[in-house]
């Protein structure tokens, strides 16, 4: 085959509206491995929930979760790739996400803090009783996050700020992309992503290519939003979701069908099987 990796990202790609994986596109996936293909899950999600994913297309290589802030195996014991945000860049976030009102979310490698109760929350309870227990995401609400991080000092990976106002989330962006250390991305219309500065989805598929030996021009990435850009000009060969944002198809070499017309296996089927 001539490509030996393929990247995919999970929200609005691989998933469906409805946050399934249609049997066109798992098929294709195992189709693709059978010949020897590495089918890597890259996405903004936090680790356990792609890790999900990933056992229920019964592949076993390495997962790009947080943006990229977080690469590692199915076991996590060998962890390839990590770049938490500093407790005081994340205070400092913290501050300015306060000020402005607008709601917002962060995670390690297990656990999801939310700022309170959530549409987002409620989809990882959902999600969690489909885990396995000892896999399960561990939800926290906290009150006061800026003290809890003073206390706790957890190892963040991603935060995400959620608000449906476009330009009370379009000037928080402009605010919080001055903070030094910080690397602004966002997934979907209406949210901002923060990560450590140089965290991309792009810098974690090099990192993985480099451990794997596998070129450039031997990747193919599929994804359909701002924060899959830098993947996307990674690969050697670059898809775009029918449903993508417009940025990302004009970067991309080819443009799919959407995820809910199972783009990703009709991808896979047309250019690297």
């Amino acid at each position: 085959m001539k490509y030996k990796l393929v990247a995919i990202d999970m929200d609005g790609t691989l998933l469906n509206s409805k946050n399934e994986i249609s049997k066109k596109n798992k098929e294709a996936i195992k189709k693709a491995t059978d010949k020897g293909a590495k089918v890597v899950l890259s996405t903004g999600r936090i680790f356990p929930s792609a890790l999900h994913y990933a056992k229920y297309l019964e592949i076993g290589t390495p997962i790009i979760s947080c943006n990229g802030a977080y690469v590692a195996e199915h076991d996590k014991l060998n962890i390839i790739y990590e770049k938490p945000i500093s407790v005081e860049v994340s205070k400092e976030i913290m501050n300015l996400a306060e000020k402005k009102e607008i709601y917002y979310h962060f995670y390690d490698d297990t656990t999801f803090f939310a700022r309170r109760f959530s549409e987002t929350v409620n989809n990882y309870y959902k999600l969690n009783e489909k885990i396995d227990r000892n896999e399960r995401i561990n939800i926290r609400i906290i009150d006061n996050p800026i003290k809890m991080m003073d206390e706790e000092k957890p190892l963040v990976y991603k935060f995400v700020f959620v608000d449906d106002d476009r330009e009370k989330l379009l000037e928080f962006r402009k605010e919080v992309s001055k903070i030094d250390g910080v690397e602004v991305a966002s997934s979907w219309w209406n949210n901002v992503e923060i990560m450590n500065r140089g965290v991309s989805k792009g810098r974690a598929l090099l990192e993985l290519c480099n451990l794997l030996s596998i070129d450039r021009s031997e990747v193919v990435a599929i994804g359909d939003n701002e924060n899959d850009i830098s993947m996307l000009k990674i690969a050697g060969f670059s898809i775009a979701m029918g449903n993508g944002e417009e940025k990302v198809k004009k970067i991309a070499n080819v443009v799919t069908k959407t995820n809910d017309e199972s783009g990703v296996g009709e991808a896979i089927e047309k250019f690297v099987l």
